[in-house]
């Protein structure tokens, strides 16, 4: 759901709880950060969601970038289903352009290490990023240390997340 016009804000702050939860839910999949945006309400500025929404996502523990993971694909892989995550996925990898075998192959290598390296799923925005971009920093992540791709993961999930918070109130 999108709110298009000047009215989507006073719109966003009349939802119930559950309704605005439930819209918040599929940007990322860490219930308390969409419940501390929906317990925001009433902004008086999409930019105050925004701030509320990036403040959230400092909050965010291990166990919560665990679970948002779970709902992420592998990069360079379509998301399966019905659901607003995989639609938002879908789409957000959509710009990549990936024709070309020798970067799909690459990709999958690459997914293969970096989840036998640091055991979940590589998660990078995709949006506004070619798939050699991604193909070089999925190399270079793959060198971090642990505690080092943590934050690195944790900052995509962030960049991720308010890109996906944007789209619902255009400008």
């Amino acid at each position: 759901m999108t709110f298009e016009g000047s009215g989507s804000l006073s719109r966003f702050n009349a939802l119930s709880e559950f309704e605005a939860v439930a819209l918040l839910r599929p940007l990322v999949n860490i219930p308390s950060w969409a419940k501390t945006v929906s317990d925001g309400r009433p902004y008086a500025s999409v930019e105050d969601v925004l701030r509320r929404a990036e403040a959230a996502c400092e909050n965010w523990q291990p166990e919560d970038i665990t679970q948002a993971l779970s709902a992420h694909p592998r990069i360079g892989e379509r998301a399966s289903g019905a659901s607003k995550e995989a639609q938002l996925s879908r789409g957000e990898q959509a710009t990549l352009n990936i024709s070309q075998q020798a970067v799909i192959d690459a990709l999958h290598d690459g997914n293969l290490r970096y989840e036998q390296r640091f055991g979940r799923v590589f998660l990078i925005r995709a949006k506004g990023r070619s798939s050699e971009e991604i193909l070089d920093n999925l190399q270079r992540r793959l060198q971090n240390s642990p505690d080092a791709e943590d934050q690195e993961t944790a900052q995509q999930l962030k960049e991720i997340t308010l890109l996906r918070l944007k789209e619902i109130f255009p400008l």
